[in-house]
Order: structure tokens, then C-alpha cells, then sequence
């Protein structure tokens, strides 16, 4: 999980123009938060290790999490800005 990450996708998407798309604002954060993204993989890369062996824990990759984050952040704004 990426620490204030609501205040950050707001703080981006001031500076984007709208409609904002997810990949657009994926690769913004990215941009922008490189050391939280960082840190993001690597708690990824340490639960998925952490699993006892021949278990499988159903996780989606860091990427398609944060893009599902992402797509979730822009539905909740746009229908608040209703």
C-alpha cells in the first residue's frame, strides 16, 4: 500500500487534464513517487515469499493493484464532484 495515496492521486490529477484515463495517471504517480512505488514492489516481492510452500495466496501484482486503486479513486471523484 502506498502511504497517502488519495491525497497523492488528487494532487496529480490537478495537474491533468480531464478526463483523466488510469494509465495516464498510473504512469504520473509513478513518475512522481518513485520511492513509494519502490516500496510498494518490494512488500509484494516480501508477502509473496513469506507463503508457506505449495500454498497459493490469490494477490494480483503490484501493478494491477495499484491500477484497480486507481480506476476505484476516479469513480469515488467523479461521482463526488457530481
Amino acid at each position: 500500500m502506498i502511504p497517502e495515496l488519495e491525497t497523492k492521486l488528487a494532487l496529480l490529477s490537478e495537474e491533468m487534464e480531464k478526463p483523466y484515463q488510469v494509465q495516464a495517471l498510473f504512469n504520473k504517480l509513478l513518475e512522481a513517487y518513485p520511492e513509494d512505488w519502490k516500496q510498494h514492489k518490494i512488500r509484494y516481492s516480501k508477502f509473496n515469499r513469506s507463503k508457506p510452500f505449495g500454498k497459493t495466496i490469490p494477490l494480483p501484482k503490484p501493478e494491477q493493484s495499484l491500477k484497480k486503486t486507481i480506476q476505484a479513486w476516479l469513480v469515488k471523484h467523479k461521482n463526488s464532484t457530481k
